[in-house]
């Protein structure tokens, strides 16, 4: 493995991968969090299921979590790469003539994107780490015990406008980063040839639409106090 990640390509193929990874994750993660608006019970099953099953805990949270932090190490390490390879000076700067906006500024994203993944922890896992394995609560229910508690949890964090300003920004930065990410992400792992055009079509669809879709959970929450 260290082998590979001593070459450019290498970085940005395991990069590539990384990111895949992460994509597959926040699908996932969309597709429950969806459920909050539809169907409260039904989403507080699926929450509990994820919450109390062995394998998603003890396998794929530390996977998650080395995968998220993998992403964003191997992100800042190209990008250092990258800056102190541009040892030429150009006469003229085209700037976006040669590039996007989000091409040029995918570390600024990343920061930003970290920031709310930091205050995502901070509201959602680790209230949960500590109910669950400090307090040793692993019912899952509201203190009262009628019902989960997972719906009345999420429910009551995007009561704040600042918070839900917050996570519509991240979320906004998230799309821009995924729209240039992705394509990206293809041409790494030489997803060049007769599907590319239908690649970079679902790309797009994906890059818009499973922002958008967590913007629509965070208002809807909020909208609905």
């Amino acid at each position: 493995m260290s082998g590979i990640l001593n070459s450019s390509v290498g970085r940005k193929f395991a990069m590539a991968l990384s990111a895949f990874f992460l994509m597959v994750f926040l699908l996932q993660h969309f597709a429950i969090n969806i459920l909050s608006v539809f169907s409260p019970d039904t989403f507080n099953e699926v929450s509990h299921f994820m919450g109390t099953f062995w394998a998603v805990q003890y396998i794929l949270q530390p996977i998650l979590i080395f995968g998220v932090i993998f992403h964003f190490v191997m992100g800042f390490i190209l990008e250092a790469r990258n800056r102190s390879a541009r040892k030429i000076s150009y006469a003229k700067n085209t700037g976006g003539a040669n590039s996007t906006w989000m091409s040029r500024n995918m570390l600024l994203s990343g920061l930003v994107i970290l920031a709310f993944l930091v205050l995502h922890f901070i509201d959602f896992w680790i209230p949960e780490i500590n109910t669950k394995y400090i307090q040793g609560d692993m019912s899952g229910l509201l203190a009262d015990g009628e019902g989960y508690r997972y719906y009345e949890e999420l429910h009551h964090k995007f009561e704040s406008p600042l918070r839900v300003g917050a996570y519509v920004l991240a979320f906004v930065l998230l799309c821009l980063h995924l729209l240039h990410g992705f394509g990206s992400a293809f041409q790494s792992v030489g997803a060049n040839n007769k599907y590319t055009k239908g690649l970079k079509g679902f790309a797009k669809v994906y890059a818009i639409g499973i922002p958008l879709g967590f913007v629509f959970i965070a208002l809807y929450h909020h909208f609905n106090h």
